[in-house]
């Protein structure tokens, strides 16, 4: 049995210290997952190391520099389980450099108030994760 791909994110928040706003990401492909919200990222590449594929992620879906926070561990040796073939490493992250624009895999971005974080149609393996980094950011 293989193990999953590794898959990295970001749960964009408005401010690292003290965040209040999380920035959520509607997928325009494949069919099957358009119109669902998720947190930005995408698969690591071969010889990178996961933070610098989740800033290169980054800055080809939104256009975007950030620094990242400390990452948000998942149940299963640190990642979240996705489905059989990803898991994802998902880390808090604030916007230093450009504003975040739908460019690639998405059609829309939308920032949520702290308390609307579950107002979207999150993609399934997204929300234990969402309602698991809520219980982080009211400790942060």
């Amino acid at each position: 049995m293989t193990s999953p791909a590794l898959v990295v994110a970001a749960a964009i928040v408005d401010d690292l210290d003290s965040p209040r706003r999380l920035l959520a990401a509607r997928r325009s492909a494949p069919t099957s997952l358009a119109g669902r919200w998720e947190f930005p990222g995408g698969k690591v590449e071969p010889g990178e190391s996961p933070e610098n594929g989740l800033h290169r992620e980054l800055r080809e879906e939104l256009g975007v520099r950030v620094e990242l926070g400390p990452e948000v561990p998942g149940p299963d040796d640190g990642a979240w389980p996705l489905s059989p073939a990803y898991a994802m490493r998902l880390w808090l992250a604030e916007v230093t450099h450009g504003t975040p624009e739908p460019l690639i895999e998405h059609d829309e971005l939308r920032w949520l108030p702290i308390g609307q974080w579950l107002s979207v149609p999150w993609l399934d393996a997204d929300v234990h994760i969402v309602k698991s980094l809520m219980s982080v950011i009211t400790r942060v």
